[in-house]
């Protein structure tokens, strides 16, 4: 009696554990050797669908905006694909369109020197603080990276499902005087960027390359609705310093 119990206690708690929101990993790829270029790769497997899927992001380090002919996308509409294909796909894809590969970005990753992932419940979600290079004691100034939701309009498609939210993001250097410089502050959001409704600071990746300024890129985690709880997904703010 005792096991059919327990049995049907597990059987019946069993939906409510499967269902869950599909949160991208995040593979943070590097910079180009001089620090022009950054690229990171999120991708996983979609809740409802159980498509696998990887998308590739190269970004101009001086203008913020994304290299010609990328993102690259992949989802294999097939279930019974793995993660590996579709990675491999986007790899492969990425070689068409840019001339960094792999191992020049990985050669040139510099540093993580803040990393919060989404399960993260004690860090502060919205602003981190970090010495930007691992050098004891500290040579460079402390930079604190402040993150803030803002309430956008949503478009035709973001329709009746909640507050769409965008962000602005701050960056301030730990020194008298110093004042807050804004990286990014949304007005709207783009489409791709789907219904978002929260953010927070994912990571921050910094790079000093041996001739050229220093490099920022601050990894933000984009909250939104999927089909069985939560999506996540990642985009990335860049600075030349």
């Amino acid at each position: 009696m005792l096991r059919r119990a327990l049995f049907a206690l597990l059987l019946a708690a069993w939906p409510l554990a499967a269902q869950a929101g599909d949160v991208a990993k995040l593979d943070i790829l590097g910079f180009s050797k001089d620090g022009g270029v950054f690229a990171f790769e999120e991708f996983g497997v979609q809740d409802g669908s159980g498509f696998p899927y990887a998308n590739r992001f190269y970004i101009d380090t001086a203008t913020d905006k994304f290299v010609a002919k990328t993102p690259v996308r992949v989802r294999l509409d097939d279930e019974n694909s793995s993660l590996e294909n579709a990675r491999n796909k986007a790899s492969m894809d990425a070689q068409g369109v840019t001339s960094l590969t792999d191992e020049e970005l990985r050669a040139n990753a510099g540093h993580t020197v803040a990393a919060n992932p989404v399960t993260e419940l004690s860090a502060d979600p919205f602003k981190v603080k970090v010495n930007p290079r691992p050098v004891f004691p500290a040579v460079d100034q402390a930079l604190t990276v402040q993150l803030e939701e803002i309430e956008v309009p949503a478009s035709d498609t973001c329709q009746n499902i909640g507050k769409i939210k965008g962000f602005r993001l701050t960056l301030v250097e730990d020194k008298a005087d110093a004042k807050a410089e804004l990286l990014h502050e949304d007005t709207s959001v783009p489409t791709s960027r789907g219904c978002p409704q929260g953010y927070s600071i994912g990571a921050v990746q910094t790079y000093y390359p041996e001739n050229g300024k220093p490099v920022i890129a601050v990894m933000i985690a984009v909250r939104g609705m999927g089909f069985e709880g939560p999506d996540y997904r990642w985009l990335a703010v860049t600075k030349r310093r």
